[in-house]
């Protein structure tokens, strides 16, 4: 199983648990998908888009139930990140743990295999 992840934040993590879906953050909602990440794409993810933040939430989702709405695409240095073109159901998340900052200040990346 390939997994995607997508960091929260816990305002974003709260409304995507009680509503049961969630079409993004408010800059996936500007660029028209949901950012995820691959495991080697986490950590960098955390640092330039989330560098310093607490009360975090890293979800894991199965690539393949995602469906043809996920695509790879270019983005940071022309890498190919998934991009999901739809919505993301609570239903799909494989797991999901906390992601906070370590004493040096880099978030602390949790075990990112299945």
């Amino acid at each position: 199983m390939k997994l995607v992840f997508k960091i929260f934040r816990q305002s974003e993590w709260g409304a995507f648990v009680f509503g049961g879906e969630t079409r993004g953050s408010a800059d996936d909602l500007r660029d028209g998908y949901i950012h995820l990440s691959t495991a080697d794409q986490v950590a960098g993810t955390a640092e330039r888009h989330f560098a310093g933040e607490h009360g975090l939430m890293l979800a894991a989702f199965d690539a393949a139930a995602l469906g043809p709405a996920l695509r790879w695409e270019p983005s940071r240095g022309g890498a190919l990140f998934p991009h999901l073109h739809g919505i993301l159901a609570y239903a799909a998340v494989h797991w999901a743990h906390p992601l906070d900052p370590g004493p040096d200040g880099a978030h602390v990346i949790p075990a990112l295999d299945p």
